[in-house]
């Protein structure tokens, strides 16, 4: 009586999901890609896939690591050689000053966002920030202190920002902190986050240094920057940035996702910059 009860309910919610054309399914497995096509399908930005040259290295690699199979268990039991290497290469690589790996970049975000923020801070996201980093906010110890701004509005963000520092003493004494969690670019839709004008706005608003800004640079890795080192790169604020995202799953064509952590360096500039007068309807 339960499962015939539960299988009906289930129907009637995919029934639902059909009627309002949001249920999505699984869609036909590849097949190998042919060399006629260009692949505009897949997050395969780079082609890596089909790299027979990357493959060869990746067999190599293999054959020579003999302790890169398995993990033994959790990494708080055993924290094996292979992650600790790679997790140094890609802390170097990034000019970062830790790297942590996870399972994929979803977990990334959901771990990230579910630990880092303490009570009594805040955090304040772009309103079109991935549901990853969301479900992260909503399991935090912030759960009822988070607040969205227009989607790269510098406008937006400035006056939730001065409305926070007026309503909350802890962030104008530096007790608390606020982070400021953007993407560098926004899948949906191509858009760029104002980086820039995002550092201005915290370090002239919070000249204590407990604004925190967290990028997730899933789109822009392996595209953008030098060496593919992403958008903070490609700007230079990898000293400004709090923390970086950066998924596998995307342009470097495999599985996983890490969080590269710097601390933000202090520095005062003028808000009077021009970067606020750039968000469209302001």
């Amino acid at each position: 009586m339960v499962d015939t009860s539960l299988r009906a309910k289930l129907a009637a919610a995919l029934a639902s999901r059909d009627k309002r054309m949001i249920r999505r399914r699984l869609p036909e497995t590849n097949s190998v890609p042919s060399s006629n096509l260009i692949d505009f399908q897949t997050n395969d930005f780079l082609s890596l896939s089909t790299s027979k040259l990357l493959r060869n290295l990746f067999l190599k690699k293999l054959n020579d690591a003999p302790d890169i199979l398995g993990t033994s268990g959790s990494r708080l039991l055993v924290n094996g050689q292979a992650h600790k290497n790679l997790e140094e290469r890609i802390r170097k690589f990034f000019q970062s000053e830790t790297a942590l790996l996870f399972n994929s970049g979803y977990d990334a975000n959901i771990g990230f966002f579910s630990t880092i923020a303490q009570p009594g801070d805040v955090i304040v996201h772009d309103e079109h920030i991935h549901a990853s980093v969301i479900d992260g906010m909503r399991s935090s110890r912030v759960r009822h202190a988070l607040f969205p701004f227009s989607h790269n509005c510098l406008h937006s963000i400035r006056d939730l920002l001065t409305k926070l520092l007026e309503d909350r003493p802890g962030l104008r004494s530096g007790a608390n902190s606020v982070i400021v969690a953007v993407e560098s670019v926004y899948s949906m839709e191509g858009s760029f986050a104002p980086l820039l004008g995002i550092v201005e706005l915290l370090e002239s608003l919070f000249p204590g240094g407990n604004a925190h800004l967290v990028v997730d640079e899933a789109h822009a890795t392996g595209v953008f920057g030098p060496q593919g080192r992403g958008m903070v790169a490609q700007l230079g604020l990898e000293s400004k940035v709090f923390a970086r995202l950066v998924t596998f799953g995307k342009s470097l064509s495999v599985s996983g996702g890490m969080y590269s952590h710097v601390i933000i360096a202090l520095f005062f500039i003028s808000p009077d910059s021009g970067y606020l007068d750039r968000c469209s309807g302001s």
